[in-house]
């Protein structure tokens, strides 16, 4: 059986994780088993222990070249085959990968969430549903700030320059125009019930197909 994958993607700070989170555990709540399992783009950050840090902190990350998406789509394919994959895990302090892995396993639907998912050709090939996060850049870097503060580590003027650097310059030339490949835009962020019921509903009556 082949897995239907979902893409979740919008700007930093969008909204667009907590989005496939609401979606993620709602229905492990409301389905049996392991119905669906999450990759985040984030965890596809290349490997930069060759440079050093100070070489890191110059690194565009909000370009596409800054992903490993050939990974991600081996990985993609893999759980829709119904093999577990071996996922990097990317220490956002140190602006590279850490040690570790993390091991994912299969599922009835792939959720993948990231800002540059419908970007690469290759990776949409493999969506069956594309959603795009559209909130005000505004709000986008508020959030921004918070989250970066308090879960990574930064400083408020490293996150200020890098998003007049490359974050929003990046999003006007690489994530907005990737918005035209989205069947569903939602607004209002990742707390939009309406658009939350629907992917919701729209995987049920995909595994309910695949049952029947």
């Amino acid at each position: 059986m082949s897995r239907p994958v979902i893409a979740i993607a919008g700007a930093s700070a969008s909204g667009k994780t907590l989005f496939a989170q609401t979606v993620y555990k709602e229905l492990k709540a409301e389905l049996d088993g392991e119905p669906i399992v999450i990759l985040e783009e984030d965890a596809y950050y290349r490997d930069q222990s060759n440079l050093s840090f100070t070489e890191r902190e110059q690194t565009n990350y909000d370009h596409p070249s800054a992903f490993e998406h050939e990974l991600l789509v081996e990985h993609i394919l893999a759980l829709k085959s119904g093999n577990d994959v071996e996922v990097p895990v990317y220490d956002f302090s140190q602006h590279t990968r850490g040690a570790g892995i993390k091991c994912v396993k299969t599922a009835d639907f792939i959720l993948v969430e990231g800002i540059l998912l419908l970007t690469d050709p290759a990776l949409r090939e493999l969506f069956d549903i594309k959603v795009f996060i559209d909130t005000p850049l505004d709000i986008c870097l508020l959030r921004r700030i918070k989250r970066d503060t308090q879960e990574r580590g930064r400083s408020f003027e490293s996150i200020s320059d890098q998003y007049h650097a490359t974050v929003r310059p990046m999003y006007f030339e690489h994530i907005e125009p990737s918005k035209q490949h989205a069947h569903i835009v939602v607004t209002g962020g990742g707390r939009n019930r309406v658009a939350i019921d629907m992917v919701k509903e729209n995987i049920k009556s995909s595994l309910r197909q695949i049952i029947t």
